[in-house]
């Protein structure tokens, strides 16, 4: 099958223009797609738990330690253990850690907006729900 008709080819071109304008976009927030990712959801879900921060985040639980990691040291979230499962550690956002993700989320709004923009409402529903029919088709099929 030639490479232009594949789906996955276009799907992900579409999502690394989508990575590389959001990266030029947080730059001058001082915080990498996947820290945003992180400072973001953490900020819709405070106390979650690295599983599920990674798992919301779509990336391995590895790759979320280091992302964790890194902000960690660099003052935006703190990490405690749970107050009735010492195994679990929970993750917030610090103010500074607010601070950030809020000047972050205005940039990568703008990016968001001028993407939308680009399409009428139905097409942007249909785009939707084409993307969401692809990923539980993608999420159902196991290799043999």
């Amino acid at each position: 099958m030639p490479v232009e008709e594949r789906l996955g080819s276009s799907i992900k071109r579409a999502e690394q223009a989508l990575q590389g304008a959001k990266l030029a976009a947080l730059k001058p927030a001082g915080v990498t797609v996947p820290q945003y990712a992180a400072l973001y959801v953490l900020s819709q879900n405070p106390g979650i738990s690295a599983a599920e921060l990674a798992r919301r985040c779509g990336v391995t639980p590895p790759t979320m330690n280091t992302v964790l990691a890194n902000l960690r040291d660099r003052g935006f979230i703190e990490r405690t253990p749970h107050a009735l499962h010492r195994n679990v550690i929970e993750t917030r956002l610090t103010e500074a850690g607010e601070t950030v993700m809020y000047a972050a989320d205005k940039r990568a709004v703008r990016v968001e907006r001028a993407l939308a923009a680009e399409f009428t409402d139905q097409e942007r529903e249909s785009l939707m729900d084409m993307l969401a029919r692809a990923a539980a088709l993608l999420d159902s099929v196991r290799p043999e």
